[in-house]
């Protein structure tokens, strides 16, 4: 089975402005996204999927640079923006990522990718469906079956989410989730806000940014640090209606 990476990227952000191209450790963010799907080895393709906003023209520039293929598409309808980069591509799956998650591990890349496959007419696979990793660690997958029933039946803020009907309105589309341990989900390593990047750049500062970190590794390193924790543990995340 082929699975392509989409990484939704745009410089638009409510709360944190260009947190996509932000410098963290002698590379973009949306540059940390794109090395820890490489390193997984498990994707066929990998695409940034932006917006026709002028603004986003520095994001065109940083894919070239990064030598990553991308796809310009609605700015709010990103549901859209991945039904148009899979229109006739061969790809029987994608692999959703956002580009204010520069700390995945492709490990776990590697074995979403891995369990997906094995497993017959599974239409969606997630770690969040429980939630037992850091927001910011998580990794999802869906079938090209089900993305294309959402992009025809999903409105409102479903279309900005991109993979959310699928799971809150499956039909008879298979979900299957990843669990881990140790339970690290109240745990927050994604990108929206400044007291975010106060965490992540601490964690690059002190771990270094020449290697993706094993998320063991991360969360270890964190609950040994409850005063770094703190630095963002009490931003809210949005609700999914919010958006």
């Amino acid at each position: 089975m082929r699975i392509v990476g989409i990484v939704q990227a745009r410089m638009g952000s409510t709360r944190l402005p260009g947190k996509v191209l932000r410098e963290l450790g002698g590379r973009s963010v949306l540059g940390w996204v794109v090395r820890a799907a490489r390193e997984a080895g498990a994707l066929d393709d990998l695409v940034v999927a932006t917006t026709t906003e002028t603004a986003d023209d520095a994001v065109v520039a940083e894919c070239r640079r990064l030598g990553v293929a991308w796809h310009r598409g609605p700015v709010d309808d990103v549901l859209t923006r991945f039904a148009q980069v899979m229109r006739g591509r061969h790809e029987e799956a994608v692999m959703r990522f956002t580009a204010d998650c520069p700390l995945l591990d492709p490990a776990l890349i590697r074995e979403a990718a891995m369990v997906f496959r094995a497993v017959p007419g599974l239409g969606y696979l997630s770690t969040g469906l429980e939630r037992t990793l850091p927001r910011g660690l998580d990794v999802e997958i869906v079938g090209r079956a089900a993305l294309e029933r959402a992009d025809a039946e999903a409105t409102g803020f479903h279309r900005t989410h991109v993979t959310s009907y699928v799971y809150e309105h499956p039909g008879d589309t298979r979900l299957l989730g990843l669990a881990y341990r140790p339970v690290a989900g109240d745990l927050r390593v994604t990108l929206d806000t400044e007291d975010d990047w106060r965490l992540i750049s601490r964690v690059v500062d002190e771990l270094g940014g020449d290697r993706c970190l094993p998320f063991r590794t991360l969360v270890s390193w964190l609950r040994l640090r409850p005063e770094v924790c703190g630095l963002n543990a009490h931003v809210r995340q949005k609700e999914l209606q919010e958006a």
